[in-house]
């Protein structure tokens, strides 16, 4: 397709596809960009530059994407980990932050198991 928000969409893809490798959007974004001429475009077809410009204005309108927004994530994020609330201290210690539970689960975020204390005992046992 063409380069938006500084990511080259695949022109192998339909638009609406495509467009959803640019972070921040999503399936129903894309569809509500694409609404329209640029719904046109299918697969190995190219858009002319006035349904990019149209799809880039309506993305620039709704909101952030790319670099802004994972500026903008990473700033609430810092912001909460400076006052010192429940949700700073859940990200500065690498734990899940929105309340789900981790006695079981919660791998992805804890990082692998550590090795158990018992093997230590068996090594360091009485002769």
């Amino acid at each position: 397709m063409a380069r938006i928000a500084g990511v080259d969409l695949p022109p192998a893809k339909r638009a609406e596809i495509g467009l959803t490798y640019i972070y921040g959007v999503g399936r129903t974004r894309s569809a509500r960009s694409c609404s329209g001429p640029a719904s046109n475009s299918t697969e190995g077809s190219r858009p002319d530059r006035d349904e990019v410009n149209r799809v880039r204005q309506i993305l620039e309108e709704e909101g952030a994407v790319e670099g802004d927004l994972r500026k903008e994530i990473s700033m609430n994020i810092k912001r909460h980990i400076e006052m010192g609330s429940y949700r700073g201290q859940r990200h500065r210690r690498g734990l899940p932050v929105r309340g789900q539970r981790t006695h079981t689960n919660a791998r992805t975020r804890k990082g692998p198991r550590r090795g158990t204390v018992a093997n230590r005992k068996k090594a360091t046992s009485k002769t």
